[in-house]
């Protein structure tokens, strides 16, 4: 391949953090017009690959070409005058600015007074989020507003400045089945207009419905390229795992409930109203749902984040008033997973031992001082029981990938007993392999006598996993699913609102 046919070439590219090496001499080729899918684990190499490619660090050996020209991408600003724009992950917003002001930075039309032209730019934007079939209110501050619809922002901001060349870093992470068609659309558009695009996901659906090629690393090389239909998905697995993973989710076991140890009755709370429902010691109860229904709101209720509007909830058949999350914790046993890990999840700065044990800090203190011995020692049982590397008990969250840092939220659960999960979105932006390792870590859960209450945006985790299956849609409890009579017709059905069949209602 000539240079003049790449619209992105890189050469024997490494980037080493003292003696870690993230990346390990890559040489990749990104053809112009075209979709190319960057995959592997998490910690594989893929997010370093970006930061490289955004100007956000330097290559320790090896260059970068765009469009046949060796260039220093020594400043995000260097990278976007060449036509690089990544919509990121973890958001790069600053969440106290309005959504305009956010669509404006790094930097706007400056009038020759000096003043930024703010209704002008504010008509371009609003024509530009109508061609993209996205309403938002311009004036509303970025933390107000849901993850999905900040990653919606994402993308639509990194389209705005009219890449070359765009990145799309897990894009779909948060977003609804119905989001991630209004994705599919804009890439299919884009792609028509001559842009080249790389789209980053562990979702083999989505690289096979939107991708041309794709490459896949593992422990920071390269270890295949090519045409996405010359691959199977299982081959795609064994490349990005080194390893076979048969049967993605573990066979569901028959369930004989055991008592109830969460019950809702007629809770209303925020956007979800009168919810009715049973958790039973045992069992993975399922929640489906479209983005914004009200699930975020029932699970925030049940963990005391919320406080019930009317209603009520029972612990063991007993009445309950969870006046915050301690309650939650100390006298029902309830752990709750969240959505952004990140944000809601984790102290980054802080060792995966300090983030693991924060629930038990009382239980630990002796005297006024943490037993520091007790401490390591429990933490270090429940990180070799979820297969977290050890050295996460002294290097700080932020350090580690996105799966390795859900490990650490769910060992601290598993440190501090609790007998209830909450597990929201829980394997959101985690490699194949690591969704298989929670997959299996809920099913032991459940078997030794726990109970998770269940989201997913991945509808087949909650199909396939899931022992019952409630279905919320606009704002309530509309139907509920038996273990016999859950396909994913029916439940994707009724998560659009469409009516039952007379066959189906007999099951209701």
């Amino acid at each position: 391949m000539q240079p003049s046919d790449s619209a992105l070439r890189l050469h024997h590219l490494s980037r080493r953090f003292g003696p870690v090496v993230a990346l390990s001499d890559v040489s990749l080729d990104i053809r112009p017009g075209r979709v190319h899918a960057l995959l592997g684990e998490n910690g594989a190499g893929k997010s370093t690959t970006v930061k490289l490619l955004s100007g956000l660090m330097p290559p320790t050996t090896g260059h970068i070409e765009v469009f046949g020209e060796q260039v220093n991408l020594a400043s995000p600003l260097k990278a976007q005058a060449l036509g690089i724009q990544t919509a990121f992950q973890e958001m790069t917003m600053l969440p106290d600015l309005s959504v305009l002001d956010n669509m404006l930075l790094p930097r706007a039309a400056i009038h020759a007074s000096g003043m930024i032209r703010r209704a002008q730019l504010r008509r371009l934007i609003l024509a530009h989020m109508a061609e993209l079939e996205f309403e938002v209110d311009l004036d509303e501050p970025v933390r107000n507003l849901s993850l999905t619809v900040q990653q919606k922002i994402e993308i639509t901001r990194a389209i705005f400045r009219k890449p070359r060349i765009l990145l799309l870093d897990e894009p779909t992470s948060t977003l609804s089945s119905v989001d991630v068609q209004w994705l599919g659309g804009i890439i299919a558009r884009l792609k028509a207009q001559g842009l080249t695009i790389i789209f980053i996901s562990h979702r083999m659906k989505e690289v096979r419905e939107f991708c041309d090629d794709l490459s896949i690393l593992r422990n920071g090389t390269l270890i295949s390229s090519g045409i996405v239909s010359d691959y199977t998905d299982d081959e795609v697995v064994e490349l990005i795992a080194g390893r076979s993973v048969h049967n993605v989710f573990p066979p569901r076991e028959s369930h004989d409930k055991g008592p109830c140890v969460l019950e809702l009755q007629g809770l209303s709370a925020g956007s979800i109203q009168n919810a009715s429902l049973q958790l039973h010691q045992g069992e993975i109860l399922g929640i489906a749902a479209l983005q914004g229904m009200g699930q975020l709101d029932l699970f925030e209720a049940c963990f005391g984040l919320r406080l019930p509007e009317s209603g009520q909830m029972l612990i063991d058949g007993k009445a309950t008033l969870q006046l915050g999350p301690m309650d939650a914790i100390r006298h029902a046993g309830i752990g709750f997973v969240p959505e952004d890990r990140k944000t809601e999840g984790l102290l980054l700065n802080q060792s995966g031992l300090k983030n693991a044990s924060l629930p038990i800090l009382r239980q630990l203190a002796r005297g006024g001082a943490i037993r520091q011995s007790a401490e390591v020692a429990g933490a270090a049982r429940v990180f070799e029981r979820i297969n977290l590397d050890q050295r996460a008990l002294w290097m700080d969250a932020g350090s580690f990938s996105g799966g390795n840092q859900q490990k650490i939220v769910l060992a601290r659960w598993l440190l501090a007993r609790s007998r209830i999960l909450l597990l929201f979105d829980p394997t959101r932006g985690i490699d194949v392999g690591t969704k298989h390792e929670i997959y299996k870590l809920m099913l032991d859960y459940t078997r030794l006598g726990g109970a998770v209450l269940f989201y997913s945006t991945e509808i087949a985790e909650v199909i396939n996993l899931s022992h019952r299956i409630h279905v919320i849609y606009r704002s309530h409890i509309t139907r509920t699913f038996e273990a016999s009579d859950i396909t994913e017709h029916a439940v994707v059905s009724t998560m659009l609102g469409q009516p039952h069949t007379e066959t189906e209602l007999t099951h209701v």
